[in-house]
Parts: structure tokens; sequence; C-alpha cells
């Protein structure tokens, strides 16, 4: 497990943005059972692809355009029970970290895995889920 001395920093990069931390079980299932859109941020202490999807999500929600009604983050290799729990919302995906996704009614409508994002730009991640926005929001 992540010193909470190293993952407070990328936890609250998303977390003042708007992020609600959904970090054991009850939680992740609160968040899921909720009517309409959810994006969902496994974050990461990975440098190469949470480096632009952390920035890359945020920049998504700025500006014109349909947004997700809510949005959650829970971290691996810290928020374990959490991570664990959201992960079976994004099946048959693999595990992942850092991952994005879009679910729509507690249903996996839209994926970005590690190999999506490593390598973009946090630009190219944002038109990636804006897209994904006005298709399902």
């Amino acid at each position: 497990m992540y010193p909470a001395d190293l993952v407070n920093p990328m936890k609250q990069e998303l977390t003042q943005n708007g992020f609600q931390e959904i970090v054991n079980t009850n939680q992740v299932q609160d968040a899921m059972q909720k009517s309409g859109t959810t994006l969902l941020v496994i974050n990461s202490v990975c440098g190469c692809s949470a480096g632009t999807a952390r920035p890359g999500v945020i920049q998504s929600l700025n500006g014109e355009g349909k947004k997700p009604d809510q949005l959650v983050t829970s971290f691996a290799g810290f928020d374990v029970e959490g991570v664990q729990e959201a992960r079976k919302f994004l099946l048959p995906y693999p595990p992942s970290s850092p991952a994005i996704a879009l679910l729509k009614d507690g249903q996996l409508v839209h994926m970005i895995e590690r190999h999506m994002i490593e390598g973009r730009s946090a630009a190219m991640i944002a038109a990636n889920l804006q897209q994904a926005y006005e298709q399902y929001c």
C-alpha cells in the first residue's frame, strides 16, 4: 500500500475538482446505484499515465457541453476495498490503473484503460471523454 503523503496530493487533484472519494464497498454501491451518468476515475501513482489522466479528466469537465451527473474516484494501491468493488462494475475489462470509466445507470458505457492513456496528452484524453459525454450524458 502506498504512503498517504505520496497519495494525498494526487487524490486532492481530483477531489478539489468535484470528485467524491469512494473508498469502501458501501460507498461504491451507493454511487453505482444512482441514476444518471457517473464518471469513475481509478487514480494511480503511475507517472507515465496518471500524470496525464488526472489533468485530462479535469479538462474534460471544463467548458460547454454535456457532463456526467456524478464524479467519483478511488485510488489503486491505497483505497483497496473501494477499488476492488469499483472494478466489478468495469468488467469485462481487466484491472487497470489508472482507468477512466463512464457509467450510465450503473452500466459501463465507455472505458479508457491504462494502455489508452499512456503516450496520450491530457487534451487527447479530454477530447475522448467529451465525445463520450455528448453520446451518453
